[in-house]
């Protein structure tokens, strides 16, 4: 039985994504909200680079079991149901889990201020140092 919410969308560019991810925009940016809302469906391992925001995020889960680190603190798990505030700035990445699909709304607002700032990928190491 097929639960999700919304269809796979486009899939992610390899540049800033390791892994098969799939988005689908939801509400694209306008000057008018300066919000930008994202459906995003990651295959198990799969994740984006290093990245930060300068309007903040705000990550949904809705699906799945994944992975969310902010840089210089250890990785959490991201469940259906839980909710990351990611203040303006911070650099982060999140995915799905080694065996598990992951999916999550993603909300970026404050886009007038930009949307994101792509950097490294993250190595096997980083993302395999789960405790």
């Amino acid at each position: 039985m097929d639960t999700t919410i919304f269809p796979k969308g486009e899939k992610a560019p390899a540049e800033y994504f390791t892994g098969t991810v799939w988005v689908r925009l939801l509400v694209p940016n306008d000057t008018t909200l300066n919000c930008q809302i994202g459906n995003v469906i990651f295959e198990p391992c799969a994740r984006n680079n290093w990245h930060t925001h300068p309007g903040g995020q705000i990550l949904i889960g809705t699906d799945g079991i994944g992975y969310f680190q902010e840089k210089g603190k250890p990785i959490q798990l991201i469940r259906k149901g839980d909710v990351v505030n990611i203040p303006p700035d911070i650099e982060h990445w999140h995915g799905a889990s080694p065996d598990n699909e992951f999916t999550h709304i993603a909300i970026n607002p404050n886009t007038q201020k930009g949307i994101v700032v792509w950097l490294e990928r993250v190595t096997d190491e980083e993302y395999n140092n789960f405790k």
